[in-house]
């Protein structure tokens, strides 16, 4: 089957988890905190992890329209791999919230923990569909130029060690983890950039 109801559902869900990341912040708007200027500042957790996410998301959509755009068609197993991946992306804004909510309590470690599982998992998924869809090239274009398919392939392969290695972190100091996450989603977006405009990718 071709690519284009695949792409459709897809986006579909990365625009609710977009969506769903603002909802968070808005949920953190309370009363317990007296004036509306001081509630607004007392939420910052909110918006850090609500850009980061955000930008996570983001580049998460850019690099899966990449691997569709090498796609000649896509199969049976794949379609169920792409569920599974997209099953992680949308968890995502959940365990947003837990940092946001959590990461000046008790709950930091558990929090930071969660949303590095989430996102190593999700890098995972992302190799599993790439690699299925691109060894022996089973589900490529006729015309996807060999060097596009192994940058992809070099630029994807340290994502869940990078995601993992900030989880880890996580068990001796929180906020360190969340930091490296923030750090990670700015990697991605400058090397995605950079990668794009070398490999001339859309």
């Amino acid at each position: 089957m071709s690519t284009a109801r695949l792409e459709t559902f897809s986006d579909g869900v990365f625009a609710i988890a977009a969506t769903l990341l603002i909802l968070n912040v808005d949920t953190q708007v309370s009363d317990d905190v007296s004036g509306l200027g001081h509630r607004l500042l007392h939420i910052w957790p909110s918006y850090v992890a609500y850009a980061v996410s955000f930008v996570t998301i983001g580049i998460i959509w850019v690099n899966h329209h990449t691997v569709l755009n090498q796609l000649a068609r896509a199969d049976r197993a794949f379609l169920f791999q792409n569920v599974l991946f997209l099953m992680c992306v949308a968890f995502l804004p959940f365990v947003t919230r837990l940092v946001a909510e959590h990461i000046r309590d008790d709950g930091a470690r558990a929090a930071t923990l969660v949303y590095g599982i989430d996102m190593t998992a999700t890098a995972i998924m992302f190799q599993v569909i790439w690699f299925y869809a691109s060894v022996g090239r089973r589900l490529l274009r006729e015309d996807a130029d060999p060097r596009t398919i192994s940058g992809i392939t070099r630029s994807y392969l340290p994502g869940p060690w990078i995601y993992l290695t900030a989880t880890l972190i996580a068990i001796a100091s929180p906020k360190a983890s969340a930091i490296m996450y923030a750090a990670i989603a700015l990697f991605y977006v400058a090397e995605s950039s950079l990668f794009g405009r070398r490999e001339g990718i859309t």
